[in-house]
């Protein structure tokens, strides 16, 4: 096969060309979605690599603690006769979320012109392989490699992968954009249910003498999701020029209107005050969830202490007490991921029906009120009040990343969407610093100042509630796109031509009117047996908390 075969710039376009996808008569819109998590639910692991941190701390059996007391993180890079600190291993979370941020912001215009298609099976290789990568440098103990494999290359998997669906599902659902979107973004929180439990099991399957193997972990799972992330690419198609679901007719245009039926270019988006006003609006949810995930579970353990144990331990010994408060406070982390998962599914289903703005209204003013009164239960020892108030602002948290997508289609159209939410995910980045750092940080300045365990944590829940106030207002700032901002017609012609999209729109109603059939209930059925293994263990895990 040539390289002009494998790129898309042979003649014929090429296997992995956008012009290739273009759907058939007998294609159903309803195998999107699962294209679409078949990605997201393998990227999504990325919330579940803290089952790695333990395991590959301590895997050189006879390391010197004296002479390993100090090294640095410099040589802990290098080092082969010395085990990993936890804080080293962690940096390569921070390093692909930031890099997942970069990369889609980048290459997210090359994305629109790729189709989804390319961009999918190269994010396959990217995630997939670099898991590999990482996989080998843990076995052979070099820090460097893993950061290369899972930080940075993983990173650019990552990123590809996640806006990879979103320009499509859109494009094949504008009668219900939030569910769309939903589903394929609902898998990115649900990764972890699935891709934890099963990392844990590979390390103890192929373990030896009682440790865990990480490292062959982390190479099955790299070929795994390569796999799985490769079907999913291979099953896109997207939409010709003009093409409506079947019965569906596009509303007027109104000059007031929130969603707007013209498209406004990448280059010219970021111009705009709305682009700014909602990256601020994702920027300052996404802070005040990622805060509350980072400190969970030690913020649970820190406020309610034996309160969380039945009988508040009485008759146990300060070991078993410990012991048991980790395991109940471990319980909020199940339930954080399902309703991390499932709030992005139902909150960005419930903005087709009252409306991204009016969404996003409903995380800001619920979610100021839930701050607020956190530090109340806690005052009050009620732990499941606690408990149910986080998880649904974790609700939240996922349904602002589902919900936005749709809402940048209002605003910007559908053509280049995919790209825009690429460089709207520098938001994520920024906010994946920023909330840890002020909860962390803002925590150990009260200790240090002598605050009691207990009430560590009520000025930082106040600020969360301060931001969230001021993602409120930059809402309600939010308003249609100026006249100027829209492509004409011309420039229109233009973009689609780079696309390469030969379907006339004369012919795109007769387009994608297939059956669902078999194949279809095949692919859900495939997809959904592993996410509700996940959301049951999840329940399980939580039910030890409730």
């Amino acid at each position: 096969m040539t390289t002009a075969t494998l790129s898309g710039s042979g003649s014929g376009g090429g296997w992995l060309s956008r012009s290739q996808t273009v759907a058939k008569p007998s294609f159903n819109r309803w195998m999107v979605p699962p294209a679409a998590l078949c990605i997201h639910l393998c990227i999504g692991m990325a919330y579940g690599f803290s089952v790695f941190w333990l395991p590959m701390s301590h895997m050189v059996a006879n390391a010197d603690p004296a002479a390993c007391q100090n090294i640095g993180f410099l040589a802990e890079l290098t080092t082969t006769s010395c085990n990993w600190s936890v804080p080293a291993e962690t940096h390569v979370f921070e390093t692909f979320i930031a890099v997942l941020g970069i990369a889609a912001a980048i290459w997210g215009g090359w994305l629109e012109h790729a189709g989804p298609r390319k961009a999918g099976f190269i994010a396959a290789l990217c995630w997939g392989g670099g898991l590999v990568i990482g996989g080998i440098g843990v076995s052979i103990h070099q820090l460097w490699l893993f950061y290369l494999g899972c930080g940075l290359i993983g990173g650019v998997g990552q990123g590809l992968g996640y806006i990879t669906p979103v320009s499509t599902l859109i494009k094949w659902f504008p009668d219900r954009r939030g569910l769309a979107t939903g589903f394929a973004i609902m898998g990115y929180g649900g990764g972890a249910m699935i891709g934890a439990p099963l990392a844990v099991w590979l390390m103890s399957r192929f373990g030896s003498a009682g440790q865990p193997n990480a490292a062959a972990a982390l190479i099955i799972l790299g070929i795994i999701y390569f796999v799985v992330m490769s079907i999913g690419a291979f099953s896109f198609r997207v939409p010709p020029v003009g093409w409506y679901p079947e019965g569906y007719t596009p509303p007027r245009q109104t000059g007031k209107a929130m969603i707007t039926h013209r498209h406004v270019h990448l280059n010219e988006a970021t111009k705009t005050p709305q682009f700014w006003l909602i990256w601020l609006v994702l920027c300052l949810n996404v802070t005040a969830g990622i805060g509350v995930i980072s400190m969970a579970s030690p913020m649970l353990q820190d406020v309610f202490g034996t309160h969380l144990i039945r009988g508040d331990g009485a008759g146990l010994s300060p070991e078993a007490q410990k012991a048991a408060i980790v395991a109940a406070a471990a319980g909020l982390v199940g339930l954080i991921s399902l309703f991390n998962s499932l709030g992005r599914i139902f909150w960005a289903s419930l903005s087709d029906k009252i409306g991204r703005k009016n969404t996003y209204f409903c995380f800001f003013i619920l979610g100021i009120i839930l701050y607020v009164l956190l530090p109340t239960w806690g005052h009050l020892l009620i732990p499941a009040l606690f408990v149910l108030s986080i998880c649904i602002i974790l609700s939240m948290y996922g349904g602002g990343f589902s919900t936005v997508p749709a809402y940048l289609a209002d605003i910007f159209g559908t053509q280049m969407v995919g790209a825009i939410h690429g460089r709207l995910l520098t938001a994520w980045s920024v906010a994946g610093v920023l909330g840890p750092v002020i909860i962390a940080s803002i925590r150990q300045y009260q200790l240090d100042s002598g605050v009691p365990h207990a009430l560590v944590y009520d000025r930082t829940l106040y600020i969360m509630a301060g931001l969230l106030f001021l993602g409120l207002i930059c809402n309600a700032l939010v308003r249609p796109v100026a006249e100027k901002h829209y492509m004409t017609d011309e420039e229109l012609a233009r973009e689609r031509a780079l696309q390469k999209e030969d379907t006339p729109e004369a012919g795109a109603q007769a387009a994608a009117r297939g059956k669902f059939g078999i194949v279809g209930i095949i692919f859900w059925i495939a997809i959904g047996v592993p996410f509700l293994i996940g959301v049951w263990i999840a329940l399980a895990k939580g039910a030890a908390l409730l």
